[in-house]
């Protein structure tokens, strides 16, 4: 390192999160369910696959990166037991008066407004699809910071189908009409390519 001047290029913090997700038993599939059930009663013509391109779209925003990485982080080196006390005991149990885990989730779905924070609340509250099984303690696993990150790019991916039902609506269309590449727009500005 030499001063805080090397970045870490984003291909390789976009694949680290995937391999972070992966390695903790958590698909795009299982986040993009949740995101169907939440938002296809509102969409005609939604999909699975419109959802899984949102996800991904919201896997691609560093805020989520990060938090991602962090609270995964301190999930495995609390089942490690690498922490040191009482940190150890709160993490590895998931005190019910520690917040910290809710708060980087609520942090991360900052960026997709409202909607976004309503929906992340329903979701920690509810605990639906994989939410509930990462929520379940079982077998010494410890996630105690991923079910409320799980739930925030959730919460993300339905707040970004819900403002492109908007634009959708607006130009006399439906999800019907919408490849699931045409779920995220903003990868198809010139110069926005990944």
């Amino acid at each position: 390192m030499d001063g805080g001047h090397f970045r870490v290029h984003s291909e390789e913090v976009t694949k680290a999160t995937h391999e972070a997700l992966e390695r903790r038993g958590v698909k795009i599939q299982d986040i993009a369910e949740i995101v169907l059930e939440m938002q296809l009663p509102f969409n005609e013509g939604l999909t699975i696959e419109h959802c899984a391109e949102s996800v991904e779209s919201v896997l691609r925003k560093r805020e989520m990166q990060h938090a991602l990485l962090v609270g995964i982080e301190l999930d495995e080196l609390a089942e490690q037991g690498k922490l040191s006390q009482p940190i150890q005991q709160i993490i590895g149990s998931d005190e019910g008066l520690f917040g910290v885990d809710e708060m980087i989730g609520l942090g991360a779905v900052l960026t997709y407004g409202s909607i976004a924070v309503t929906t992340f609340g329903h979701l920690d509250k509810n605990k639906t699809g994989i939410i509930h099984k990462l929520d379940t303690k079982y077998g010494g696993q410890v996630h105690t910071f991923l079910d409320d990150l799980v739930s925030s790019v959730a919460a993300c991916a339905s707040a970004r189908i819900a403002h492109r039902t908007r634009d959708l609506e607006e130009e006399g269309r439906s999800f019907e009409d919408l490849k699931p590449e045409e779920t995220t727009p903003e990868t198809h500005v010139p110069g926005a390519e990944i």
